[in-house]
């Protein structure tokens, strides 16, 4: 990769290392310039740009970063389409994070182009929670050491999540003289909380005397309820592998396997089994709602990963536990205390809607709706919902105004999908495009951090594209209006942040949102796309029967 000032009759092609926004123009930094950016650069004085040009041997930042993401990800875990070298992995379901620390370090040691950040190894996650971050440095890297890099990672991935799958607890509490039932009544709404946290179930519990005998019967008639995991809470600390509570587990057919652990608050942790299912002796912080060793040994039994006595005593390194950090599963807090304990949220996937327009009256087509228009044998509004339910979008909405049975029923063609499509209709149809923005972004959903504003009449718009919209979309990093492009002309769908909810509902005509792109230039990030769909809406019988040539031509 060659990278400095370039004279601008030699800049086509070059990757633009500095933002240009001046004299009406707005080129980010990374764009790849073309032939008509050149023109335009050079229209407006511009003599030099500082950008890199790409050798055969360079493998351009987002291609390397895709490739490494999807090695590098394991179970459990959803890549993001690449963006600014950058590849995202993201929890597909609450569990645990597994990371194979030498072999990122080693990857990370191969080349200072690229780059993997994750979380701790045993982290806990939540859908759609980002996992690991994959980063390429500059522009490009070198493809021998992309190709190291996925030498190195071979067919085992470097990190995955492993998922919380249900267990059935059932709670033995043990009493003495002086117990008060108040304790006992909040253990079990604490480990009620705990289990809920890994998606399992306080399945029974159990009352009974501080005596092993009656410890073992608790425990046969929660074994009858069909408990998989035995949770025993003595009203005295356990103190000795022969102590009340291991006696009791072993007097219902258990067997001891550890005691002890190197973390605190959770030392007293007692691990045993009954039958193959997992048997605990309770420390006594485990009575309480803050992190403790217990948790650690919890969640990794509820995510099915290895939880014997060489586990436990590697807990040591950061086992002396905060008390001002929740690292559990988030559990709701239960006074004003707790709620400035609980940690800042972790960065997660956006939470994206995609709103099809589709209510438009096809006056340009002469007559009829073109939206019902066949390509390939499927309606033109479907191909653009479908692509939306493809994608990463947690929603789809669809605006109905004019024929709105007929348009319902195309979208239904798409047959068990289409039951996860909303539909609002447009009364007002007929003031053109404003009208059914303002309807759609009043039946999205109340907790999504922006909109795809997608048009019924664009098919070649692919899931793909949508989702590289979506990894772009960084309002922190003032990428708060992705629009896409091809060759440097804009063209749609386009990605809201939720902030300009306000500013689009107020709208009015046929043009949409599109003045507010050039009043938040400085929000703008242009997304290239390399294909033309972004640029293709059908609005004339001239248009769509090209397209449809097209169609059959690539057939």
């Amino acid at each position: 990769m060659k990278f400095g000032e370039i004279p601008i009759d030699a800049a086509e092609g070059a990757i633009l290392a500095h933002a240009h926004r001046d004299g009406g123009l707005n080129f980010a930094k990374g764009r790849r310039l073309s032939a008509d950016d050149v023109g335009k650069l050079k229209s407006a004085g511009i003599t030099r740009v500082v950008g890199a040009t790409l050798d055969p041997e360079d493998v351009h930042e987002d291609e390397a970063a895709r490739a490494i993401a999807l090695a590098a990800g394991g179970g459990g875990l959803t890549p993001t389409a690449p963006f600014t070298g950058r590849a995202n992995l993201f929890a597909s379901a609450a569990g645990i994070v597994t990371v194979d620390v030498a072999r990122i370090d080693a990857l990370n040691a191969l080349d200072e182009a690229i780059t993997i950040a994750t979380l701790p190894a045993f982290a806990v996650v939540t859908p759609k929670q980002m996992v690991a971050t994959i980063k390429i440095i500059p522009f490009a890297a070198p493809r021998t050491a992309v190709q190291r890099a996925l030498d190195l990672i071979g067919s085992t991935p470097l990190v995955a999540v492993a998922a919380f799958q249900p267990l059935k607890a059932g709670l033995v509490q043990t009493s003495l003289p002086g117990t008060r039932a108040k304790v006992l009544d909040k253990a079990v709404e604490t480990t009620r909380a705990r289990m809920m946290g890994i998606g399992g179930t306080l399945q029974g519990e159990r009352r009974v005397a501080h005596d092993e005998a009656a410890i073992a019967r608790a425990i046969e008639e929660l074994k009858a309820e069909g408990c998989d995991l035995f949770l025993v809470a003595g009203a005295s600390a356990i103190v000795d592998r022969r102590d009340t509570v291991p006696a009791g587990i072993e007097a219902a057919g258990g067997r001891i396997n550890h005691f002890g652990m190197p973390v605190d608050p959770g030392n007293l942790l007692l691990m045993g089994e009954i039958d193959g299912a997992p048997a605990i002796g309770l420390p006594g912080c485990a009575k309480s709602p803050k992190f403790n060793g217990f948790d650690y040994v919890l969640q990794r039994l509820a995510a099915r990963l290895p939880v014997g006595p060489r586990e436990v005593m590697g807990m040591g390194v950061g086992g002396l536990l905060s008390e001002t950090t929740s690292r559990g599963v988030p559990r709701a807090a239960t006074s004003a205390k707790e709620e400035n304990q609980v940690a800042e949220a972790p960065p997660r996937a956006p939470r994206i809607a995609a709103l099809v327009l589709a209510a438009g009256r096809s006056s340009r087509m002469g007559g009829p709706n073109k939206l019902l228009a066949e390509i390939d044998g499927k309606p033109m509004v479907a191909r653009a919902v479908a692509a939306a339910l493809a994608s990463q979008a947690v929603s789809v909405t669809v605006v109905l105004g004019h024929m709105a049975a007929e348009v319902r029923a195309a979208v239904a063609s798409l047959g068990a999908s289409a039951d996860k499509v909303g539909f609002v209709e447009n009364p007002d149809f007929a003031d053109g495009l404003s009208a059914s923005l303002r309807a759609g972004l009043g039946a999205l959903p109340a907790d999504v951090d922006g909109v795809l504003v997608c048009l019924g009449d664009m098919p070649a718009v692919s899931s793909a594209q949508l989702d590289r919209l979506i990894a772009a979309f960084n309002p922190v990093e003032g990428r708060s209006i992705c629009v896409p492009t091809v060759g440097g002309k804009r063209g749609n769908p386009v990605l809201w942040d939720r902030r300009f909810f306000a500013e689009m509902t107020g709208v009015s005509g046929d043009s949409g949102a599109k003045h507010l792109i050039g009043e938040h230039a400085d929000l703008v990030c242009e997304v290239e796309m390399g294909s033309e769909g972004v640029l293709i809406d059908l609005d004339t019988p001239e248009a769509l029967a090209a397209f449809r040539a097209r169609a059959t031509e690539a057939a």
